[in-house]
């Protein structure tokens, strides 16, 4: 089975300098994973280039002509970067054409951007951060962050966590 995932290319310190080779290392590393580089199309193709990769079947480039930056805040983002790079990539979820989005950028648009794009589960009252760690029984969802410490908030957290272990 075919896994296609967004890749936000422009997110983090570094850009598409460091998102577009740990892309291509997914790609070489997985057969069965399919990549969109969404960003700046000149600045993912001069990286491609630099690694003599090619857009193929499994890697393709969406581009996307706005960046939002590490410090900028996350309403502003939402509101006024509808073409930014996270922006694209987490619309491409929402019209099914990815599984997924990867985004090493701004926590706090990311966060803003997913919940006004897709939503929320039924019954979750809030986004949860979640990364996934390799055990002897393939990967888990382990992390998460809450602005505050409530109580109800690990209640969604699991709830998130077994939606995403079984899958929608």
């Amino acid at each position: 089975m075919q896994v296609k995932v967004a890749i936000d290319c422009m997110g983090g310190d570094h850009g598409a300098h460091v998102t577009v080779p740990a892309a291509l290392d997914i790609a070489r590393g997985d057969s069965e994973v399919s990549i969109i580089l969404v960003g700046l199309r000149d600045s993912i193709e001069r990286e491609l280039q630099r690694r003599g990769a090619t857009v193929d079947g499994r890697i393709s480039v969406r581009h996307a002509s706005q960046v939002v930056e590490m410090d900028e805040a996350p309403a502003a983002a939402m509101r006024a970067k509808k073409d930014s790079s996270m922006r694209v990539a987490v619309n491409l979820v929402e019209q099914g054409e990815a599984a997924a989005c990867v985004s090493a950028g701004n926590t706090g648009a990311l966060m803003a951007i997913s919940r006004f794009v897709l939503g929320m589960l039924p019954g979750i009252d809030r986004p949860a951060i979640a990364t996934s760690l390799p055990w002897s029984g393939g990967n888990c969802l382990t992390a998460s962050a809450l602005v505050r410490n409530f109580t109800f908030g690990y209640a969604d957290i699991a709830l998130v966590r077994g939606h995403a272990w079984r899958g929608p």
